[in-house]
């Protein structure tokens, strides 16, 4: 008899201003709805890379994204670019950063499935190496569905402070075990874990079953989880938007997933493992990152669109 294959669910977190990318960033057309790095957007790089996971071992289910009310009709408009017509959008009616938004994604995927693996990412990130992105995936998925908590780390290549960080115990596997997640450290800080090795950027990608983080959550942030619950009980669906109570949302308490959770696994009762990526990841943060990731002339100029240059560099 052959293995059941695991379902998974790509969760999209769409709730981002990007508001060091103005002016082409802004609040009525954040980042995550721009092409910024060729004819996709952002946001339609994230489905596709998630919707496209499918193989022998794992189903890829009906995506769940987590946006706001303003930006419900971006978000699907750009999901029919694609023929994805199966998506369900949850409204947040505020941001509550991303414990809430996770939170909401894994109670509506209870309700729609088994207990399925959530594949979680932020929706502003490129990735230039598909196959290596699932490869990492598709492990990770594998060992979610053990009930792990998998992270996806990224080899640092420069002593960034804009981004937290992972330590993990040094070992050859491919699985490595987290010891602790530092935030945004300062320069000299981040020299010395470029140095040490054992440190990783933390890219916001966790893989990990619906009933697991709603455990977690329990245990660590448990006003989250019942004020979500409560705003989650009383939901609106119309069969593609899915709207969590109002008045009861603004009483949710806001957190990130981090913070919330992911910072008191190591060593807890809830395993938590990293997965190194190495894919090509860039999270467009700023300006600066755009150009990275983008092709240059020799003048070390990236263009998109109908440009003239004149003494450019």
């Amino acid at each position: 008899m052959s293995e059941q294959r695991i379902n998974a669910v790509p969760v999209i977190l769409c709730g981002g201003s990007g508001s060091r990318l103005w002016p082409l960033s802004r609040s009525g057309f954040p980042k995550q709805f721009l092409c910024l790095t060729g004819d996709n957007s952002l946001f339609q790089e994230s489905i596709q890379r998630l919707t496209s996971l499918s193989d022998q071992r794992i189903s890829i289910q009906a995506p769940l994204i987590v946006t706001n009310e303003q930006h419900r009709f971006l978000a699907l408009e750009q999901l029919r670019e694609m023929g994805v017509d199966n998506a369900s959008l949850i409204l947040e009616p505020f941001g509550r950063n991303t414990a809430p938004a996770l939170t909401l994604a894994a109670l509506a995927a209870l309700a729609a499935d088994n207990d399925p693996v959530l594949v979680v990412t932020p929706d502003d990130q490129t990735i230039t190496d598909s196959v290596g992105f699932q490869a990492a995936i598709g492990a990770a998925i594998t060992a979610a569905n053990q009930g792990e908590i998998i992270i996806l780390g990224i080899e640092p290549t420069h002593p960034e402070t804009g981004y937290g960080y992972i330590q993990v115990e040094s070992n050859p596997l491919a699985i490595k075990k987290v010891r602790r997640f530092v935030e945004k450290p300062r320069l000299e800080i981040a020299q010395s874990y470029l140095q040490a090795g054992d440190y990783f950027w933390n890219a916001g990608l966790f893989v990990l079953k619906a009933s697991v983080w709603l455990a977690a959550l329990d245990a660590f942030r448990a006003d989250i989880l019942q004020a979500t619950q409560a705003a989650w009980l009383d939901h609106d669906s119309d069969g593609v938007f899915l709207r969590p109570d109002k008045a009861l949302f603004a009483e949710v308490p806001a957190d990130s997933v981090d913070y919330a959770v992911m910072e008191h696994c190591p060593g807890s009762r809830f395993p938590i493992n990293m997965i190194p990526l190495n894919a090509g990841w860039s999270d467009l943060g700023a300006w600066d990152a755009v150009w990275q990731v983008l092709q240059k002339d020799e003048l070390g100029n990236s263009f998109q669109g109908d440009v003239l240059a004149h003494n450019t560099s």
